[in-house]
C-alpha cells in the first residue's frame, strides 16, 4: 500500500474537518460515501438526516448504493436509534428504499399499531421478504433435526407394513439368524407411529416486552415450520399483561407477527397459567419460554408456576433470547433459580434451535450453545 492510499483511508476513518491533519481532499465516490456517514454520524453538519428531512428517501438509497448489505443495516439501525427515524418507516417510499433484515422488522412490529393505511402493504412485503429469507436459511435445519428425533421417538411394536422401520427391525432380530434358510426370524417388528399421529406437543411463549423483539422474529418462523410437521402440536402464546393465543395464525408467520403487540408490560406467571391448560400428556410437552424474565407481575408466583410445570413431567425450557446479538439483558435471580430446578435456561442463537428442539424430543437435556 502506497503513501497516498494510506493518507485516502485515514481520510475516510476520520471523517474530515480540521482536527483530522490529513490534507486530504476526497472526490467521487470516496466524496459521496463520506457525505452519507457525515450526515448520520456528524451531528453539527447542515443538511443531515432528520426525521422530517426531504433527503431520508434518497440516504437510504444512496447507502445501498455505496456499502455492503452487511453495513447497509448497521447504518440503518442507527439512523433509527441515535436519529428518532421511526417516522421515515411510517411513509412508503422511504420503507421501500430500506434493506430490509431482522432488526428493521422488529422495529416494524413495534410500530404496528400506528402504521397508517397507505404504508401497511409496504410493512408486510418488507416483513414477507425477510421472513421467507429466513425460512430458507433456517426452516429445513429445523426440520431434519426434528424429523431426526421423531423417527427416533416414535416407537410402535405392532406396526402395519407400510410403518415397519426395517433397519431397527433387522438389528433388534440378528440373533434369530437361521444358517439353514439364510434369513432372519423377525420375533420384534420395531415401526414409527402411525404418520399424521401428533406425539410431542410443542407450546413456545412469547414475551412481547420491546427487548424482546428479535427474538419474536425467530421464533415465529420456527413457530410456523414446527407447525408444519404433522407429528407436532404447536401451539404459539404471546404475552404482556395479557395473553394471545396466536395459534389460529400459526401457518402464515406474517400474520403471526402482525398479530403481536410489541412494548407491553410483563405477567409470565399469568402466561405460564394458560400455557399449562394447553398441556394434555405432560411427559410429552416441551413449553419453550422465551422471556427476559423481568417479571411485572408477583414473581414469587411466576416462579413457583414455572416449579409446578416442571414438577409435572413437563419438559420446560427457558430462553432468554433467541437471536444473534449475544448476551441479553434479563433478571438474573430468576434465571439461576430456574436453573437450579433443573429448568435449561440460557440465550439461543436462531443457528443452534434446531439441534435445542432435536434433544427436547429426544427427552435429552439442551446445553447452552458455546460460546463464539
Amino acid at each position: 500500500m502506497n503513501e497516498t492510499e494510506r493518507v485516502r483511508r485515514w481520510r475516510l476513518i476520520l471523517g474530515g474537518g480540521e482536527a483530522d491533519g490529513t490534507g486530504y481532499d476526497l472526490e467521487g465516490l470516496d466524496l459521496a460515501r463520506d457525505q452519507t456517514l457525515a450526515a448520520l454520524y456528524d451531528s453539527e453538519r447542515k443538511g443531515g438526516l432528520g426525521p422530517s428531512s426531504p433527503n431520508v428517501a434518497r440516504w437510504l438509497g444512496d447507502i445501498r448504493s455505496y456499502f455492503p448489505t452487511s453495513v447497509v443495516q448497521v447504518m440503518q439501525k442507527d439512523a433509527i436509534d441515535r436519529l428518532d427515524l421511526q417516522k421515515i418507516l411510517l411513509e412508503p417510499e422511504s420503507l421501500a428504499a430500506v434493506e430490509p433484515d431482522v432488526n428493521l422488522v422488529a422495529t416494524l412490529l413495534s410500530l404496528s399499531r400506528i402504521l397508517p393505511a397507505k404504508t401497511r402493504d409496504t410493512a408486510r412485503q418488507v416483513v414477507r421478504k425477510v421472513v421467507e429469507d429466513l425460512e430458507s436459511r433456517l426452516a429445513s435445519p429445523l426440520r431434519q433435526a426434528v424429523a431426526g428425533s421423531l423417527a427416533k421417538s416414535i416407537r410402535n411394536r405392532r406396526p402395519k407394513l407400510r410403518d415397519i422401520d426395517w433397519n431397527r427391525t433387522i438389528r433388534a432380530n440378528l440373533r434369530h439368524y437361521q444358517q439353514d434358510y439364510r434369513t432372519i426370524i423377525p420375533e420384534t417388528l420395531l415401526g414409527y407411529g402411525r404418520r399424521g399421529q401428533a406425539v410431542r406437543e410443542v407450546i413456545l411463549c412469547l414475551d412481547q416486552s420491546g427487548s424482546m423483539a428479535t427474538s419474536i422474529v425467530y421464533a415465529g418462523v420456527f413457530g410456523a415450520t414446527l407447525a408444519s410437521i404433522r407429528a407436532l402440536k404447536t401451539h404459539v402464546v404471546a404475552f404482556d399483561t395479557t395473553v394471545v393465543d396466536l395459534t389460529a395464525d400459526i401457518q402464515d408467520p406474517i400474520d403471526m407477527l402482525f398479530s403481536v403487540q410489541l412494548g407491553g408490560g410483563t405477567d409470565i406467571e399469568q402466561a405460564l397459567r394458560y400455557a399449562q391448560g394447553l398441556v394434555r400428556a405432560p411427559s410429552d410437552t416441551i413449553m419453550i419460554l422465551i422471556s427476559d424474565l423481568l417479571e411485572g407481575g408477583d414473581n414469587i408466583k411466576f416462579l413457583n408456576r414455572a416449579a409446578k410445570i416442571k414438577q409435572s413431567g413437563v419438559n420446560l425450557i427457558c430462553l432468554l433470547a433467541l437471536s444473534d446479538e449475544g448476551a441479553p439483558a434479563y433478571d438474573a435471580r430468576n434465571a439461576a433459580f430456574l436453573a437450579s430446578i433443573d429448568i435449561p435456561t440460557f440465550a439461543c442463537t436462531p443457528e443452534a434451535f434446531p439441534e435445542l428442539m432435536a434433544k427436547a424430543i429426544k427427552g435429552q437435556r439442551p446445553d447452552p450453545p458455546p460460546v463464539a
